[in-house]
């Protein structure tokens, strides 16, 4: 039987991780539960996770017996708090490093087992666990290969009398081929000399591809510029299709297209009661520390994207350089819009609203489910984000909540997914993209 030794920062990605390693044993170090404690007041996400964790373990305390003896787990492994440590680290390891204390206690464990394996999402410290001969891996249970992430769109051949009788019928029947479609996934037909396509959507209840209805649209004023644009619209403006995510390079148009179709349904429509945008907040690059002010005073610096996009949404009149702070600051009064750190949205609940989340590549898989669990009756979420501009130090491209959420719902009626390639922001932002 394998034992998983367990990083803090395991159990703050996961707070269900203990209980994921089935018919194994998993061993929590002592200096992990301590790291644990000092998190649990923290009202963020790191700091639930850490209080989840604990009441998981004072259930099994009470009902199992001593953590300090293997209690047994209802997946058939077992569960340990280890307090040993092993002597005689290398020099070059501080012997006041929490890290350190956790792969000694590890270290201790492998003289004393037959096949220990340490589980840690820092980098640094599965070299140094590695380094000291300990078999160490990431946490993956949420890992996708983002290289093989479902792109939402896809090329088939058709011949030229399909095609025609595509555009006729208005419908055409699902065409033979290796891999099924999925619900929503966009088909672009294409004759065998290129002469003639045609952009359609699998309709999974119509069992068949249907032509696009809204990818000519040009929601305030937003018109699409390329073929990943006119689907996104299809999905965007689609009150079917109730949770969207869009993932693609920087300057590719989704959070602009986002928060467009987001004002379009809700001031013109009428489709929704107002519009609630929301950002994680982790820096890029080094932190500035405390921000003075007001809660909106503090988003403020951390929502520049989304105040960029919007003025130039509002400008007044179309195409001037003149700002529309006014115009925002007054749709923001009247409740219109809400701009939000997604921090603050556990526990609440979000009827009839659009629901727009940037930048979620920075989320884990847990914090994503806490997101979509906000959803009300009437409700639509629009995820967008880059996998590979990631901020968040303990994850990656494939273990996001975004690359998660796609790999999770794909399948489903009301979801809806577009796999951005082409950054239309600019020509030296475009650059930026392929050749940085």
């Amino acid at each position: 039987m394998k034992t998983f030794v367990l990083d803090t920062n395991v159990l703050l990605h996961d707070p269900l991780a203990p209980f994921s390693f089935h018919g194994s044993q998993v061993v929590l170090p002592l200096t992990v539960i301590e790291e644990l404690d000092t998190f649990k007041r923290n009202n963020d996400e790191r700091g639930r996770s850490a209080r989840l964790v604990a009441r998981r373990l004072d259930e099994l305390r009470k009902n199992k017996g001593k953590l300090s003896n293997w209690v047994e787990l209802e997946h058939g492994g077992k569960l340990k708090v280890e307090i040993m440590v092993s002597d005689g680290l290398p020099k070059a390891f501080s012997a006041q490093s929490k890290d350190n204390e956790i792969l000694s206690c590890a270290r201790y464990l492998k003289s004393h087992e037959e096949h220990v394996v340490f589980i840690s999402k820092d980098i640094n410290l599965r070299i140094k666990a590695e380094a000291l001969g300990l078999e160490t891996q990431d946490y993956e249970k949420a890992k996708v290969d983002v290289e093989e992430l479902y792109r939402g769109w896809r090329e088939l051949p058709a011949a030229s009398g399909e095609i025609d009788r595509f555009f006729k019928e208005k419908r055409l029947a699902v065409p033979a081929q290796e891999r099924p479609l999925i619900p929503n996934e966009f088909v672009v037909l294409k004759s065998p000399n290129g002469s003639q396509s045609a952009l359609t959507r699998f309709d999974a209840k119509a069992g068949a591809l249907l032509p696009l209805s809204k990818s000519d649209s040009a929601p305030w004023g937003i018109k699409p510029l390329n073929v990943e644009q006119k689907l996104a619209l299809e999905l965007l403006l689609n009150k079917d299709i109730q949770l969207v995510t869009m993932v693609g390079v920087a300057g590719s148009g989704k959070t602009l297209m986002a928060l467009a179709t987001a004002l379009h349904q809700t001031l013109e429509e009428k489709h929704y009661r107002r519009i609630l945008v929301g950002r994680p907040v982790v820096a890029v690059g080094h932190d500035l520390g405390f921000l003075p002010g007001t809660k909106e005073e503090k988003l403020t610096n951390w929502m520049g994207a989304i105040y960029d996009n919007l003025s130039y949404l509002l400008e007044r009149p179309k195409g001037s350089l003149e700002t529309s702070d006014m115009d925002i600051q007054m749709l923001i009064e009247e409740g219109t819009i809400e701009i939000e750190a997604v921090t603050y949205l556990r526990g609440r609940s979000l009827p009839n609203l659009l629901i727009i989340i940037d930048d979620a590549q920075n989320l884990t898989p847990h914090e994503i489910k806490t997101i979509i669990s906000r959803a009300g009756m009437g409700a639509k979420i629009v995820l967008t984000g880059d996998p590979y501009q990631i901020d968040n130090y303990y994850l990656d491209a494939s273990s996001n909540g975004l690359t998660y959420l796609v790999e999770r719902f794909k399948g489903q009626a009301l979801f809806g997914h577009l796999t951005f390639t082409k950054s239309e922001r600019s020509p030296l932002a475009a650059l930026a993209s392929d050749l940085l």
